[in-house]
């Protein structure tokens, strides 16, 4: 343990000059589901029911990948530079793939998701897009000027390809071909990014293919287009007009189109007719749902993609990002972020219009008072008057919930019921709707503050001072409650490294008292908290009461001891240095303050104060150097002073005086 010193001259000069020693101290829809893509562009994108797969072809990577569901890889399918368009067969056992770059068809079965054929096209053709129709395979295919459409028969033993199956010339590169089967006969062309865009229908069902319907249409950058189920519609989407244009197949008269907003990208159209339509929308919805024979106006549901990248915006949808399931459960889209990263994005319940639930009640209320509650049901598909609404009331008599029965909109949407509620504090009204083949479920609440009458809660030994260690009871008087009798008890004693602790929790005794014993080594704050109930207030109420350090002083080589008058004093020849060894209660930093004072003329005397840190073990020794002039009685304590000691944990503390004098 290290050994301080001071002088007794310093102390003779704070009595006669008055100078201080100074001691130190211390809104839409959102997507439902989605998973990061590893590939750099879309080509195409279809769904395979049967065996639950999506296939997913990358151009710039020359792979396919091939995804469950969910949309996690299960297998890629490398070496297919260009890959772009993609079929799948009827009995979804193939799925077909024109590889521009290599200037093949490759055939892949689903089951093993391996390749199983691959056919050559031609030198130079470039095929994309294939489509199924009048019994063959049909394919855009050509360079710069050099489009055409082809066909590839797989029905002999022997694949046979045929090119130059338009014999108008119709398209400057490979035209997307699309197909339906309910007209097994028909197949849609249009060709990529051109304007204005170039729409055609060809008459399949002989072999050839023979052009029923042409038009340059009053659009610009086509991006994908799509057959109705019945053969009878080709819904285009294009980067403008800012709607998804429709077609008639028999003669491409144009009708009422899709009213999404602007930049159509993509379109696909499930077997039930439900159309779903993309946009590049940053700030607007990006997916719009359309059922058949629904309003082509007033999409059933919209989608908001959200933002994963960088930019303010959202991610934006792919061209060609969009493939129904074929039960139409759900819509697979593909996005991409400000930074180049795709996600594979399942929207579940894509046909059912979003319902959005409101309810509103008073901000507060008397117990025992009838209170109305009012809400709305809204949908982009109105709900009918008379749609059963649940109601249920939670209170603190009841977490889990009250069944209140149920509640019928009106013609408008809107609800109105009336409560009367038997507790007071927090009460919560929800109201919900169960959802419908039509609807999505929907809920809403709103919470009431109803009154309590106030508890009588008292706590004793408030601004108490206790000796260290010593045992103290605290007694908590609760008064008049409904139910609720119990009472927590928490001990918080100062100092960071002392948490809060509960120190006893239970029931009130007959005369409302419960009591806890703390152990008073620190000074500590002592909360009594009633939690309320169903007709009282909660209250909480605290006691803080201080507890002393331990502190003594020892003083050591002096030659005898004896009494001044009733007096003991230690004796110190003038020639020995005095040691003064304070032991004090150890508290990480602690200083423990030495003072000094004098008897001079019948009166003591601040004779010097200085602080001196503790050891681990809660000893400090100090030395009082000389010279030493003799016949001066002295005194000597050591305290801990509240925050001047480098800490505030404890109550000032000062330890007994030690008397002392020098002789010759």
């Amino acid at each position: 343990m290290r050994t301080r010193r001071i002088s007794t001259a310093t102390a003779f000069a704070v009595l006669f000059s008055s100078v201080v020693l100074v001691g130190g101290a211390a809104s839409p829809a959102a997507a439902d589901s989605s998973r990061i893509l590893p590939a750099t562009s879309l080509g195409d994108i279809v769904a395979d029911g049967v065996h639950q797969r999506v296939f997913i072809s990358d151009p710039q990577s020359g792979q396919i990948l091939a995804t469950d569901y969910s949309g996690k890889v299960v297998r890629v399918l490398g070496e297919l530079p260009g890959v772009n368009g993609l079929e799948l067969s009827a009995d979804s056992g193939t799925l077909y793939a024109g590889v521009a770059s290599s200037d093949y068809i490759v055939a892949i079965d689903t089951a093993t998701l391996t390749e199983s054929a691959r056919y050559d096209i031609g030198l130079g053709t470039r095929p994309t897009h294939p489509a199924l129709a009048g019994g063959k395979l049909w394919f855009g295919y050509g360079a710069a000027a050099e489009g055409n459409i082809g066909s590839l028969d797989l029905s002999g033993e022997e694949p046979v390809v045929t090119l130059d199956q338009d014999p108008d010339r119709t398209w400057y590169s490979a035209p997307v071909l699309a197909s339906s089967p309910g007209a097994p006969g028909t197949l849609a062309a249009g060709i990529e990014g051109q304007s204005p865009s170039e729409l055609a229908v060809y008459d399949v069902a002989s072999g050839s293919a023979e052009r029923t319907a042409y038009l340059r249409a009053d659009a610009s950058n086509l991006r994908d287009i799509a057959v109705s189920p019945d053969g009878a519609q080709l819904v285009v989407a294009s980067g403008a007009p800012y709607f998804h244009q429709v077609y008639r197949t028999s003669d491409l008269r144009a009708e009422q189109g899709y009213t999404s907003d602007a930049y159509p990208t993509a379109v696909d159209i499930a077997p039930n007719g439900t159309v779903a339509a993309g946009i590049d929308g940053s700030y607007d919805p990006d997916v719009y749902i359309y059922p058949k024979g629904g309003s082509k106006t007033v999409p059933v549901r919209e989608y908001e993609l959200p933002s994963t990248g960088t930019s303010s915006g959202s991610d934006l949808l792919e061209p060609a990002g969009l493939a129904w399931a074929p039960d139409g459960s759900r819509l697979f889209a593909v996005s991409v972020n400000s930074e180049g990263v795709r996600s594979f994005r399942v929207l579940t319940d894509p046909t059912k219009s979003v319902a959005g639930l409101s309810v509103s009640a008073p901000a507060t209320a008397t117990r025992g008072k009838a209170l109305t509650v009012k809400g709305s049901i809204k949908a982009s598909v109105a709900l009918p008057a008379g749609t059963p609404l649940t109601v249920t009331r939670t209170d603190v008599e009841s977490p889990k919930g009250k069944s209140l029965g149920t509640v019928k909109t009106d013609a408008k949407g809107a609800f109105t019921f009336t409560n009367t509620p038997p507790v007071g504090g927090k009460v919560t009204y929800r109201v919900a709707y169960a959802g419908s083949a039509t609807h999505t479920a929907a809920s809403g609440s709103a919470a009431v503050t109803v009154s309590r009458a106030a508890v009588s809660l008292k706590l004793n030994r408030n601004k108490s001072l206790h000796a260290y260690n010593k045992n103290v009871s605290f007694t908590a008087t609760l008064g008049k409650t409904y139910k609720n009798r119990v009472v927590e008890l928490w001990a918080d004693p100062f100092g960071a490294d002392k948490p809060k602790k509960l120190v006893k929790k239970a029931k009130v005794n007959s005369k409302g008292n419960l009591s806890v014993t703390v152990n008073m080594k620190r000074d500590t704050t002592v909360t009594a908290v009633f939690a309320g109930d169903g007709r009282y207030a909660p209250k909480t109420v605290k006691s803080t009461a201080y507890a002393k350090v331990n502190v003594s002083t020892k003083l050591s080589k002096h030659y005898k001891t004896a009494k001044i008058g009733k007096t003991s004093y230690a004796y110190y020849s003038k020639k020995k240095n005095p040691d003064f060894t304070t032991t004090m209660t150890y508290y990480k930093g602690r200083a423990q303050r030495l003072s000094l004072e004098l008897y001079y003329k019948g009166k003591w005397y601040d004779a010097g104060q200085q602080y001196f840190p503790l050891g681990t073990k809660g000893k400090s020794i100090v030395t009082l150097t000389g010279p030493h002039d003799t016949g001066y009685k002295m005194r000597v304590r050591s305290s801990y002073v509240n925050s001047s000691s480098g800490d505030t944990v404890n109550s000032t503390t000062h330890g007994a005086w030690k008397y002392f004098i020098f002789t010759k």
